[in-house]
């Protein structure tokens, strides 16, 4: 599944459709969710305190280089990520990430 699936641009940035997988043994990319249009990351956190959304938003903000925000799903495993910046190189980012 191409990354554009799972994402939509905006004049802020990028927003971005993730499944998050809490208590993993490792922090990344895992794919796509080629179903569900979603990307896969794995974090290290428990989804407790907000501790693994912290986690999201901080490894986003690593691969692309710009600040990242959940904005919705705070208490879900299915997130929407708002990344801002230039949408382009944020999707070029995510794409080279997996």
């Amino acid at each position: 599944m191409d990354i554009r699936a799972a994402s939509r641009t905006s004049e802020r940035g990028a927003e971005v459709d993730i499944t998050v997988s809490p208590n993993s043994d490792r922090q990344g990319t895992e794919g796509t969710d080629e179903w569900r249009k979603r990307l896969i990351v794995r974090v290290r956190s428990p989804p407790a305190d907000g501790k693994a959304n912290k986690e999201v938003e901080e490894y986003m903000r690593t691969i692309t280089g710009c600040r990242a925000e959940i904005i919705k799903g705070h208490r879900s495993r299915q997130k929407t990520v708002m990344i801002y910046g230039d949408a382009n190189e944020i999707i070029a980012s995510l794409e080279g990430s997996l």
